[in-house]
C-alpha cells in the first residue's frame, strides 16, 4: 500500500509550527508562537476546540486559586519544585490579568477559589479562538494525530482519510485520559513511547474510590453528600487530617475531600492492596458528649431515629454507622460514638480513569528540558527495533525521507504531574502551554536563520 497523501488543505510541509491538541496548553501555545511571529496550524481530533474547558466550566469555571505562593507550588506534590519554574513565568495572577484581556473580570470565592463574575467558560472561549483565528492561527478540527511517521512527518487521521504533513517543530497538548468522549484517551501513549519517549503509566487523578457498599445502602443514598466531616489517613508512622466534603457513590466515595488525597490514596492501594481511610462524621461534637447522648433512653423510637435525634446525624451519616456496625452493633453506646468519630473506609480500587476529573502519569519530565522539548528520540534498542522498519518503508515513499525529527514539545496534562481541583489544573496546563510554544517558536526562527 503506498504512503497516504496529505489532503489538497493540508501541504506536505507546514510553514513553521505544528501544534497537536486544542485545549488549554495547546492554545495558549499558539498564542504564545504566534506572538513571536511564527505561523501556527493546530489540530483538534473533535470538531471544535476547548470542549473539556466548556464541561469544567458548566458548574462555574474554576480558572485559578487565590492561594499566595509558594503554598499555590506546593500542590503540586513531589513535581512542586519543576512546576514553580513554570509559574514563575505564568502564575495565578498572571492568568487572571489575562482573563482581563479579553474582557472577563474574575472574583476570588470563599474557598479561595477563581471564578469569572458570570462563572461561564464560553464567553472566553469563543473570545480566545475568535482571537486566534484573527492573529492568524489556523485551525484544522477532525483531525486526529496518530503518529510520527520514521521521517518526522505527523500523521492524522480525518474523515477524508489518513493524511501526512511535516512542520518545522511541534508541540503536543494531547490531555491525558480522563474524559476520553471529549478527545483526551490516551491513545498517544502507544506511539510515543515506540518514538522511545519515557512515559509514565496513565492513572486515575481526582477520582472516586471503589468501597463494596451493600445492595440497600448502595440504592439508598448513592448521590448523597457528606458534609463536613473530617478525613484522618496515615503516612508512615504520622496521621494526617483534612476537613471537607464528598459523596457517597454506588459503588464507593468521591467529592473534593476524596479528590485532594486521590494521589496519596491511589498509592497507598498499589502497595498494599488497598487502604484505610477514616471520616469523623461528626467534627462538632466531642466523643464523650456523642456517648453520653446516645446512651439515653430512646423510650418508644427506634434504634435508627434515636441515632439521628441524639447524635444530630443525617440520613446518610447514620446509615454509614448502621453500614459498618450492623443493628446488634448499636447496642454499645462507646462503640457508636468511636464509629461516628472515626468510620472505618475500606477502599479497594481507583475508579476507572474515563470517570476521573484528571490523570497523574504521562510524558515524564526528566525526558524533557526546561523548554519542555523532549531531550532525545529513538534512543533506546527497543525503540530502534520498532522504528527501523517503518523507516525503510518509508525511504521511498516521503520527500522527506531520512529528515530527521524536528524538535517536539510537549505541554499540559499529557505531561507527568498532578494536582487537587481549585483551579491548580488549569493553572498549570496554561504556563506549560505558554513554555512549550514560545520555545517551539523560538526552535523554527532558529532553524529559519540557519
Amino acid at each position: 500500500m503506498s504512503a497516504p497523501q496529505s489532503a489538497p488543505s493540508l501541504p506536505a510541509t507546514l510553514p513553521a509550527l505544528a501544534i497537536v491538541g486544542g485545549g488549554p496548553a495547546g492554545l495558549m501555545a499558539a498564542q504564545a508562537a504566534r506572538a513571536l511571529g511564527v505561523e501556527v496550524d493546530l489540530f483538534e481530533a473533535k470538531g471544535s476546540v476547548g470542549r473539556k474547558f466548556l464541561i469544567a466550566g458548566k458548574g462555574g469555571l474554576n480558572l485559578t486559586h487565590g492561594e499566595a505562593r509558594p503554598a499555590f507550588d506546593a500542590r503540586y506534590g513531589e513535581r512542586a519544585a519543576r512546576i514553580a519554574r513554570w509559574l514563575d513565568r505564568f502564575d495565578a495572577d498572571a492568568l487572571r490579568e489575562w482573563a482581563r484581556g479579553f474582557g472577563v473580570e474574575t472574583y476570588v470565592g470563599s474557598s479561595g477559589r477563581v471564578f469569572p463574575l458570570d462563572r461561564k467558560a464560553a464567553p472566553l472561549l469563543r473570545g480566545w479562538v475568535r482571537r486566534l483565528r484573527e492573529d492568524g492561527v489556523r485551525f484544522h478540527v477532525q483531525h486526529r494525530c496518530i503518529g510520527i511517521d520514521a521521517d518526522g512527518a505527523l500523521r492524522f487521521a480525518t474523515p477524508d482519510g489518513e493524511v501526512r504533513t511535516r512542520a518545522r517543530a511541534c508541540v503536543f497538548a494531547l490531555g491525558g485520559g480522563s474524559w476520553p468522549e471529549l478527545g483526551s484517551d490516551g491513545a498517544w501513549v502507544e506511539w510515543l513511547r515506540e518514538r522511545g519517549l519515557d512515559i509514565a503509566a496513565l492513572q486515575p487523578s481526582n477520582c472516586g474510590f471503589d468501597i463494596g457498599w451493600s445492595e440497600h445502602f448502595a440504592q439508598r443514598h448513592a448521590g448523597a453528600p457528606l458534609k463536613p466531616v473530617v478525613a484522618h489517613w496515615r503516612e508512615g508512622d504520622v496521621e494526617r487530617s483534612l476537613q471537607g466534603e464528598c459523596v457517597a457513590t454506588a459503588t464507593g466515595i468521591e467529592g473534593s475531600l476524596i479528590y485532594a488525597l486521590s494521589a496519596r490514596l491511589r498509592e497507598a492501594i498499589a502497595a498494599d492492596g488497598s487502604t484505610l481511610l477514616h471520616l469523623d462524621l461528626a467534627p462538632g461534637r466531642e466523643l464523650a458528649r456523642l456517648q453520653r447522648d446516645f446512651a439515653r433512653s430512646r423510650g418508644g423510637r427506634s434504634i435508627g431515629e434515636h441515632l439521628r435525634r441524639q447524635t444530630g446525624l443525617d440520613a446518610v451519616k447514620a446509615a454509614l454507622v448502621f453500614e459498618a456496625l450492623g443493628k446488634d452493633g448499636l447496642n454499645d453506646a462507646a462503640t457508636v460514638a468511636q464509629t461516628i468519630k472515626r468510620l472505618p473506609l475500606r477502599l479497594l480500587r481507583a475508579r476507572p480513569i474515563a470517570e476521573a476529573i484528571s490523570s497523574a502519569g504521562g510524558v515524564r519530565l526528566e525526558a524533557l528540558d526546561d523548554s519542555l522539548r523532549a531531550k532525545a528520540l529513538d534512543a533506546s534498542p527497543h525503540a530502534e527495533a520498532l522504528v527501523a522498519p517503518l523507516r525503510a518503508k518509508a525511504l521511498d515513499a516521503s520527500p522527506h525521507a531520512g529528515a530527521p525529527t524536528p524538535p517536539l514539545f510537549f505541554a499540559g496534562e499529557m505531561l507527568d504531574w498532578e494536582a487537587p481541583t481549585g483551579g491548580y489544573l488549569l493553572t498549570a496546563c496554561f504556563a506549560s502551554g505558554l513554555i512549550a510554544g514560545e520555545a517551539a517558536a523560538r526552535a523554527v526562527l532558529d532553524s529559519a536563520a540557519e
